[in-house]
């Protein structure tokens, strides 16, 4: 549970979906610690009016999991002296490719890309899962289009080692929804002409993320095996829990 007075969310002009994923009860009742982990949509959009307030986090690493024509349409963080901007695209399917129908229901149609993606895409998992657990990469931003389904795999599955609860991960992964909406009026203002997004596209039911956890599980074990299937080490996990977990 996230007792903690600090604030989750930091407000920035156009980013709409940043926040901290610390303050969570995880293993041995030890507190993920403040400060060391973030989660976004794409900061590609950071203007000079919000560049003194990400400065003034001390970011010291950017994980972008943006497919590279994202990345190539939109651009990049920012650059500045001290910080690592790394590119890591986890291997998946364009959306458009498995069109939503309503009678599937956004949780399941959900569950599903993120499966999709944690099979095809392991590599990349790891790959980020493994900058997060270095110490010396903190504080790090790890962030896609809209911060929540490739964002939140990541997240669910660094918080899921760090022993916190599924009921947390899935409450902390469903705030990403109150920031689409966020974005989705941003979209109707400076994009007018723009198409209609799909229900999943902006959404974020916890019981989404509670199915993708519990079938993971079920077919790989653990969190903890599936990352080391996927390529992540035991020690990379301790060096993890050691430096995220007061």
């Amino acid at each position: 549970m996230d007792a903690s007075p600090i604030s989750r969310v930091t407000t920035f002009a156009s980013i709409f979906n940043f926040r901290d994923v610390g303050g969570y009860t995880g293993l041995d009742g030890r507190t993920v610690r403040w400060r060391r982990l973030y989660r976004s949509d794409s900061l590609h959009r950071i203007e000079e009016v919000d560049q003194s307030v990400f400065a003034e986090l001390g970011i010291r690493t950017v994980i972008d999991l943006r497919r590279p024509h994202e990345v190539t349409r939109d651009g990049r963080v920012p650059a500045y002296d001290g910080l690592t901007y790394l590119h890591i695209h986890p291997e998946h399917r364009e959306w458009d490719e498995v069109p939503y129908e309503e009678d599937l229901g956004v949780a399941r149609y959900l569950a599903n890309r993120y499966r999709d993606l944690a099979e095809t895409g392991a590599a990349g998992i790891a790959h980020a899962v493994g900058t997060i657990a270095d110490e010396d990469t903190a504080p790090v931003v790890v962030h896609c289009v809209a911060g929540k389904d490739r964002t939140g795999v990541v997240c669910a599955l660094t918080l899921s080692l760090l022993g916190v609860s599924d009921a947390d991960i899935a409450a902390d992964y469903a705030l990403s929804t109150e920031a689409s909406e966020r974005f989705r009026a941003w979209i109707s203002t400076h994009l007018p002409t723009a198409a209609p997004l799909p229900r999943p596209f902006y959404s974020s039911p916890a019981e989404a993320m509670m199915l993708f956890l519990t079938e993971l599980r079920q077919q790989h074990g653990s969190t903890e095996e599936y990352l080391l299937s996927a390529g992540l080490t035991r020690g990379q996990i301790a060096t993890l829990r050691a430096h995220l977990l007061d």
